[in-house]
Protein backbone atom coordinates (compact mmCIF):
# COMPACT_ATOMS: atom_id res chain seq x y z
CA UNK A 1 0.00 0.00 0.00
CA UNK A 2 1.39 3.40 -0.99
CA UNK A 3 1.72 6.42 1.27
CA UNK A 4 -1.42 8.08 -0.14
CA UNK A 5 -3.52 4.97 0.53
CA UNK A 6 -2.11 4.64 4.06
CA UNK A 7 -2.87 8.31 4.83
CA UNK A 8 -6.41 7.97 3.46
CA UNK A 9 -7.01 4.91 5.61
CA UNK A 10 -6.16 6.82 8.78
CA UNK A 11 -8.42 9.76 7.87
CA UNK A 12 -11.14 7.17 7.21
CA UNK A 13 -10.43 5.72 10.66
CA UNK A 14 -10.74 9.19 12.20
CA UNK A 15 -14.08 9.59 10.40
CA UNK A 16 -15.42 6.31 11.76
CA UNK A 17 -14.36 7.38 15.28
CA UNK A 18 -16.05 10.77 14.86
CA UNK A 19 -19.29 8.98 13.97
CA UNK A 20 -18.79 6.59 16.91
CA UNK A 21 -18.32 9.56 19.27
CA UNK A 22 -21.56 11.02 17.85
CA UNK A 23 -23.60 7.90 18.70
CA UNK A 24 -25.12 9.38 21.89
CA UNK A 25 -26.63 12.17 19.75
CA UNK A 26 -27.98 10.09 16.85
CA UNK A 27 -31.50 9.70 18.26
CA UNK A 28 -31.97 13.46 18.68
CA UNK A 29 -29.95 14.87 15.76
CA UNK A 30 -29.79 14.15 12.04
CA UNK A 31 -26.12 13.66 11.17
CA UNK A 32 -25.05 14.70 7.70
CA UNK A 33 -22.89 12.55 5.47
CA UNK A 34 -20.83 15.71 4.91
CA UNK A 35 -17.58 15.55 6.81
CA UNK A 36 -14.25 17.29 6.89
CA UNK A 37 -10.89 15.71 7.62
CA UNK A 38 -7.15 15.96 7.38
CA UNK A 39 -4.08 15.86 9.54
CA UNK A 40 -2.46 18.43 11.80
CA UNK A 41 0.77 18.73 13.75
CA UNK A 42 0.81 19.60 17.44
CA UNK A 43 -0.11 23.26 17.85
CA UNK A 44 -1.70 23.44 14.40
CA UNK A 45 -5.30 24.43 13.79
CA UNK A 46 -7.63 24.66 10.82
CA UNK A 47 -10.90 26.49 10.24
CA UNK A 48 -13.88 24.69 8.71
CA UNK A 49 -16.65 26.90 7.32
CA UNK A 50 -20.30 25.91 7.81
CA UNK A 51 -23.60 27.63 7.01
CA UNK A 52 -25.83 27.40 10.09
CA UNK A 53 -29.45 28.42 10.46
CA UNK A 54 -31.19 30.25 13.28
CA UNK A 55 -33.82 27.96 14.78
CA UNK A 56 -31.66 24.81 14.58
CA UNK A 57 -29.38 23.17 17.14
CA UNK A 58 -26.05 21.67 16.04
CA UNK A 59 -23.47 19.29 17.46
CA UNK A 60 -20.03 19.23 15.82
CA UNK A 61 -18.13 16.07 16.73
CA UNK A 62 -14.39 15.65 16.14
CA UNK A 63 -12.61 12.30 16.15
CA UNK A 64 -9.06 10.99 15.79
CA UNK A 65 -7.63 7.50 15.67
CA UNK A 66 -4.82 8.62 18.04
CA UNK A 67 -6.00 7.55 21.49
CA UNK A 68 -3.81 9.87 23.55
CA UNK A 69 -4.17 12.95 21.36
CA UNK A 70 -5.63 16.10 22.92
CA UNK A 71 -7.86 17.63 20.25
CA UNK A 72 -10.56 20.28 20.31
CA UNK A 73 -13.26 21.90 18.22
CA UNK A 74 -14.76 25.30 18.98
CA UNK A 75 -17.37 27.31 17.08
CA UNK A 76 -17.03 30.98 16.13
CA UNK A 77 -19.27 33.42 14.29
CA UNK A 78 -18.24 35.55 11.29
CA UNK A 79 -16.89 38.26 13.60
CA UNK A 80 -14.55 35.75 15.28
CA UNK A 81 -16.55 35.64 18.52
CA UNK A 82 -16.88 32.32 20.34
CA UNK A 83 -20.46 31.26 19.59
CA UNK A 84 -20.85 27.77 21.07
CA UNK A 85 -23.19 26.99 23.94
CA UNK A 86 -21.31 23.93 25.21
CA UNK A 87 -18.23 21.83 24.43
CA UNK A 88 -16.41 18.72 25.65
CA UNK A 89 -13.11 16.86 25.21
CA UNK A 90 -12.19 13.23 25.78
CA UNK A 91 -8.43 13.08 25.17
CA UNK A 92 -7.79 9.76 26.93
CA UNK A 93 -11.05 7.98 26.30
CA UNK A 94 -11.18 4.41 27.56
CA UNK A 95 -12.07 3.49 24.00
CA UNK A 96 -9.55 3.45 21.16
CA UNK A 97 -9.76 7.05 20.01
CA UNK A 98 -9.84 10.71 21.04
CA UNK A 99 -12.87 12.94 20.59
CA UNK A 100 -14.21 16.44 21.16
CA UNK A 101 -17.53 18.15 20.58
CA UNK A 102 -19.12 21.58 20.41
CA UNK A 103 -22.81 22.52 20.59
CA UNK A 104 -24.42 25.65 19.20
CA UNK A 105 -27.83 27.26 18.85
CA UNK A 106 -27.05 30.02 16.31
CA UNK A 107 -28.45 33.43 17.17
CA UNK A 108 -28.46 34.31 13.47
CA UNK A 109 -28.36 32.46 10.17
CA UNK A 110 -24.91 32.80 8.67
CA UNK A 111 -21.41 31.47 8.23
CA UNK A 112 -19.76 29.96 11.28
CA UNK A 113 -16.31 28.48 11.71
CA UNK A 114 -15.37 25.28 13.50
CA UNK A 115 -11.76 25.60 14.63
CA UNK A 116 -10.09 22.19 14.90
CA UNK A 117 -6.88 22.06 16.92
CA UNK A 118 -4.36 19.46 18.07
CA UNK A 119 -2.86 20.37 21.45
CA UNK A 120 -0.93 17.17 22.15
CA UNK A 121 -0.20 13.95 20.30
CA UNK A 122 2.38 11.16 20.26
CA UNK A 123 2.26 11.30 16.44
CA UNK A 124 4.01 13.81 14.19
CA UNK A 125 0.73 14.31 12.30
CA UNK A 126 -2.65 13.56 13.88
CA UNK A 127 -5.50 12.62 11.57
CA UNK A 128 -8.89 14.11 12.37
CA UNK A 129 -12.44 14.10 11.02
CA UNK A 130 -15.33 16.42 11.85
CA UNK A 131 -19.02 15.54 11.46
CA UNK A 132 -22.12 17.48 12.44
CA UNK A 133 -25.71 16.82 13.31
CA UNK A 134 -28.66 19.17 13.55
CA UNK A 135 -32.25 19.35 14.67
CA UNK A 136 -34.92 21.98 14.20
CA UNK A 137 -35.34 23.58 17.63
CA UNK A 138 -38.89 24.69 16.72
CA UNK A 139 -40.13 21.09 16.53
Amino acid sequence: MGFAAAAKATVDDALSFAYEAALPYHKQYAFRKDAWGGDLGVGDRVAVRAQLFKGNEYWFILGSEVKSAVISVHLYDEAGKLAENDSWQKPNDKKHFSAAGAYIIPQNTGTYFAIVEVFQSPEERTHWALVYGYKDKKK
